[in-house]
């Protein structure tokens, strides 16, 4: 299932060619969060980046996949059959692949994307930025994972982590693996491997 089946296919940088973006669907946000999302977008379409979402057309999601696409970028979702419905599936993605399952989503992004970037969001994307994470601790991919935490949103996960290190629960090695932007530039820097430092 495809889009507007328009051609966008902006070159993208060697290595990395596509960033899969997590990021919350929840239509009860503040809205500094979609601008966010949206300026994330843009700034992924003008390095040449495709976008790879969880398919929804609505709140965070949907914004980032909008701005992408009117900047020039190509965008890739992937979404359960049964959340069609309910996440207002984004019907102008280049590419919308409809899988069966969470977990089948989940994998289909993960395998189509070079690099992953966590934005603020719920459930989904605590979960969502968690696997690949400890998919990258145990050596099963060497693909950055970024979060972009511009406002402290994540900072009462940041202090609970490390105490989990302190304790001896997670690895230092593992904890340094998980890099944090505090704005868009520094984020995709460290997307791509120029700037492999972590805001701490």
């Amino acid at each position: 299932m495809s889009g507007d089946g328009a051609s966008r296919e902006a070159p993208a940088p060697r290595g990395l060619a596509a960033v899969c973006v997590y990021c919350a669907s929840s239509t009860t946000i503040d809205p500094v969060y979609l601008d966010l999302a949206r300026a994330v977008g843009a700034e992924l379409a003008s390095r040449g980046h495709v976008l790879v979402t969880g398919g929804g057309s609505i709140s965070m999601m949907g914004a980032v996949a909008a701005a992408a696409r009117a900047a020039g970028g190509r965008t890739v979702g992937v979404i359960p059959r049964q959340l069609l419905a309910l996440e207002v599936g984004d019907l102008r993605c280049d590419e919308l692949v409809v899988v069966e399952t969470m977990r089948e989503r989940k994998a289909e992004m993960e395998r189509r994307a070079d690099a992953f970037l966590a934005l603020p969001g719920g459930l989904g994307t605590l979960e969502e930025l968690f696997e690949v994470w400890t998919a990258a601790s145990l050596g099963m991919h060497a693909k950055p994972v970024v979060v972009l935490d511009p406002d402290g949103f994540y900072r009462p996960l940041w202090q609970y982590l490390e105490e989990l290190v302190r304790s001896g629960f997670v690895r230092r090695s593992a904890y340094d693996l998980l890099l944090r932007a505090r704005d868009v530039p520094s984020a995709l820097a460290a997307l791509d491997g120029s700037d492999r430092q972590t805001a701490r």
